[in-house]
């Protein structure tokens, strides 16, 4: 499993920075502020997305890909739990793929196999399946809301 110790701050704080939203690192063994699901995964307030040097990069771009695919509304007073339904969550699951690869030594290959490590769950079985055969609906979110180009790759806007 990827973790964010085992990638460049910079790199991480760049790719947050273009969507203006911002990295905090918390210190090892401390509480994740925002954290859903405790432990040392990811945490979502507003627009700050909480990790710790052992939280997973999966879990990073994750929580980040909620806080993109969300309304401003909503994240105005966003604080753990990014609600949303179905379809926004099949997007974020895509977002964060596509994100991947704008992180050097990450990728969408290594990105989909932590997932799976994880234990994401989709109906083709695994993450490459559904994201090459079954996530029309999640790519049509996407560019709805004017998230992704054209040509698959992220429009750096929130939604």
């Amino acid at each position: 499993m990827l973790l964010i110790a085992d990638i460049e701050q910079a790199a991480i704080e760049n790719l947050l920075g273009r969507f203006r939203l911002d990295l905090v690192i918390e210190d090892d063994g401390a509480a994740i502020t925002g954290s859903f699901w405790g432990d040392s995964e990811a945490g979502i307030v507003g627009d700050k997305v909480y990790v710790r040097r052992d939280t997973p990069v999966h879990s990073l771009l994750h929580e980040t890909g909620h806080v993109i695919c969300m309304t401003a509304d909503r994240r105005s007073g966003l604080e753990r739990d990014a609600g949303g339904d179905d379809l926004e969550e099949a997007a974020v699951c895509y977002l964060q793929i596509i994100l991947a690869d704008q992180l050097k030594g990450v990728g969408r290959t290594r990105l989909m196999r932590d997932m799976d490590s994880w234990g994401y769950s989709f109906r083709l079985g695994n993450t490459r399946d559904w994201f090459e055969q079954d996530a029309e609906d999640a790519k049509a979110f996407l560019k709805n809301h004017g998230l992704m180009t054209a040509a698959g790759q992220p429009s750096f806007k929130l939604r």
